[in-house]
């Protein structure tokens, strides 16, 4: 099974552990402007991923990743990203970027 993990620039960020094997990165750009990273993996167990809120009096907290949805391969992830990243003839683009490091388990 394999997740997107989605992080916001200046808003949050999402961590993966060692339970969530990153496979790719992709940057979202609207308008020039980078609006989110989407990571994805393979989920090798069940897991809590962290949400860290950015920024000052920041939380974080631990959401099971049963509450995430799934994708049976990569390509039905990427297939995904691609429909939630397409607004007609808006500028917005998904570009590779590097993976994040994950956090320990």
């Amino acid at each position: 099974m394999f997740v997107i993990l989605t992080s916001k620039p200046g808003q949050y960020r999402t961590q993966a552990n060692a339970d969530i094997a990153l496979c790719e990165a992709w940057d979202y750009h609207f308008c020039g402007r980078l609006l989110a990273r989407f990571a994805v993996g393979e989920l090798l167990r069940e897991t809590k991923v962290q949400v860290i809120e950015e920024g000052p009096g920041g939380t974080t907290n631990l959401v099971p990743s049963k509450f995430l949805e799934r994708f049976d391969s990569l390509e039905q992830a990427r297939q995904e990203l691609q429909h939630l990243c397409q607004f007609g003839a808006l500028d917005a683009t998904l570009t590779a970027a590097p993976l994040p490091a994950p956090s320990p388990a």
